[in-house]
């Protein structure tokens, strides 16, 4: 039996210490987590009898029984600019879920991350966390100090975590909520790249065609005895001007663009830019349902890990990626602080289907709210998918129809008036 000191979090967020007799490391943590605290560092105490164990296994952090420091080597890297991928953040949360389950300390297992992971920049972020997470701060206190690494979700997670002692459990939702997240935004990239890709080689090769084939075949028709077809006269012409105003029409399409670019950065640019998203007739119910799933599944995983109905709706206005919606569920949630439902503001702001609302509404009164809210998560996920594959294959024959239009079209204009010199030459002979 031997005797370790400890630093933990109790239930009201109090950093607390003391010691405690364990036959080892891991036995000492567990019987701390049945007292419903979370531990952030474990020491044997000098002297204590089987506590040679617990004070080789610090050594390995920092000798000799004293708590680990983690040493970095900053090299010019700012942590106000440090950014962290989607895929890291989701190893960070899942190991670290794991390590706090197998009543590995918090602050030792902070460490451990930090010391494993390749990326500088959040090997620096969790050396903050460590210290300030040491020196009694809460872990989700920390993590609110890197915004641009630990979002607002996952910082309210994090908390309601704590609060309720079940924050290996929370981390595991959390990473499953980043997973799904992920996946989702891999739907949408895959329904976007390839009419993109297309729509600019459709409009690449119809200015090539315009501004570098078309000019050559002016000199022909003038030598030509024949009058040229509208179409035709309307195409030269075109590609006349876009040819002799090759710099002013390119510096005209880069200074919409940032003029466009500048304006959906306003407040009401962005608000009609999510508007008009909505509104597209073949994208916007695709993007429609994306911001429902996002709703959905980010507001369950909210209320699931403990976090009050007003502040997750909070949260879940700034993760829908859609002003309108975010609007919408706003104005909900100043109606659930006055004491109303949360499905009938919904309901009327005619952004939610009315299945969404009804399950909504559903859920409050037999409190299952998170569980129906999964489900319509998953429903949403799986009509992202099907409208992902719809989508691709529409795509494909629309746009060899468009790029047939208009390079069928030119290649007519310019061969009418060849058939129409032919056709005269023919009725004199």
């Amino acid at each position: 039996m031997g005797a370790y000191r400890y630093k933990a979090k109790n239930g009201q967020g109090e950093t607390v210490s003391g010691s405690i007799n364990a036959q080892s490391e891991t036995e000492a943590v567990s019987d701390l987590r049945k007292q419903g605290l979370i531990v952030l560092a474990l020491d044997a105490r000098k002297g204590g009898g089987d506590g040679g164990g617990g004070a080789s296994d610090g050594g390995k952090g920092g000798g000799g029984g004293g708590f680990f420091t983690l040493s970095l080597s900053k090299k010019n890297v700012r942590i106000s600019s440090v950014r962290v991928k989607t895929n890291e953040l989701v190893v960070f949360t899942r190991q670290l879920s794991t390590m706090i389950s197998a009543g590995i300390p918090l602050v030792e297992s902070l460490e451990i991350l930090a010391e494993q992971t390749s990326n500088l920049g959040f090997r620096m972020v969790l050396g903050e966390v460590c210290a300030d997470v040491r020196s009694g701060k809460d872990l989700s206190q920390s993590f609110a100090r890197h915004p641009r690494v630990f979002q607002k979700i996952y910082v309210n997670m994090i908390k309601a975590g704590e609060a309720s002692g079940q924050l290996d459990i929370v981390l595991t939702r959390l990473a499953e909520y980043q997973e799904s997240a992920e996946a989702l935004k891999s739907e949408i990239k895959s329904a976007m790249t390839y009419p993109i890709v297309s729509l600019v080689m459709v409009l690449g090769i119809t200015i090539f065609l315009l501004v570098f084939i078309i000019p050559k075949f002016e000199d022909m028709f003038n030598t030509m005895d024949v009058e040229l077809p509208a179409v035709t006269k309307v195409l030269i012409a075109t590609s006349l001007f876009l040819k002799n105003n090759l710099i002013y029409w390119m510096l005209g399409v880069i200074l919409s663009g940032v003029g466009i670019y500048m304006y959906v950065k306003t407040e009401r640019g962005g608000t009609q830019k999510d508007w008009l998203i909505l509104k597209l007739p073949i994208f916007g119910p695709l993007f429609s349902k994306v911001a429902l799933s996002r709703f959905a599944r980010t507001f369950a995983t909210l209320i699931q890990s403990g976090v009050p109905i007003l502040g997750a709706l909070e949260i879940v206005s700034e993760t829908t990626g859609n002003r309108i919606i975010s609007a919408a569920i706003m104005k909900a949630s100043d109606n659930v602080r006055q004491g109303e439902t949360l499905g009938e503001p919904l309901a009327k702001s005619g952004i939610f289907p009315p299945m969404v609302t009804r399950m909504i509404a559903i859920g409050e009164k037999t409190g299952a709210l998170e569980s129906l809210l999964q489900k319509i998560a998953d429903f949403y996920d799986q009509q992202v998918k099907a409208s992902v594959a719809a989508l691709t294959s529409l795509i494909e024959p629309l746009m060899i129809g468009v790029m047939g239009f208009l390079v069928g079209g030119m290649v007519m204009a310019i061969f009418l008036p060849i058939f129409k010199m032919v056709g005269s030459l023919s009725g004199k002979g």
